[in-house]
């Protein structure tokens, strides 16, 4: 169990970090307030767009000049939720395009490439990710 109160010489960041993790990041909108409080050397705009079916949910900027989105999905089992309209975006942009999935069991983020859209699709979590935890995506969302 996390402990918001615990101190930990040094550490009371890193735990407040697990807990926010751990206890809020239990849907997309959540999912979201996570990925911009903690990654702060990536510009994020939500895409609040209804009219475009399919559009991902994030676009970022990083400090080297480069566009790119980010759908975001929160999966409780092992199968993320897609829509028709969401695989056919990855399928036609398939670089600077990516899923970042917070797995709820285990509780762990996981990022793919939108081009493995339909790898995803039919494997579930059990594929293998570009990255694992949040460190690892913000290198990769670094180095876009």
């Amino acid at each position: 169990m996390c402990d918001k109160n615990a101190t930990v010489p040094g550490s009371v960041a890193k735990i407040q970090h697990i807990c926010y993790f751990k206890f809020m990041a239990r849907n997309e909108s959540n999912l979201w307030k996570y990925l911009k409080q903690n990654t702060p050397s990536i510009s994020w705009t939500r895409l609040e767009n209804s009219s475009v079916q399919g559009t991902p949910d994030l676009l970022a900027y990083n400090k080297k000049g480069h566009f790119f989105t980010v759908e975001l999905k929160v999966a409780k089992h092992n199968k993320i939720k897609t829509s028709p309209h969401q695989i056919s975006f990855h399928l036609r942009h398939p670089s600077n395009s990516f899923i970042l999935v917070k797995a709820i069991v285990p509780s762990r983020l996981k990022l793919y490439e939108g081009k493995q859209i339909q790898s995803l699709v039919a494997s579930g979590l059990r594929l293998k990710p570009l990255a694992e935890g949040l460190a690892d995506c913000l290198k990769v969302f670094e180095e876009v």
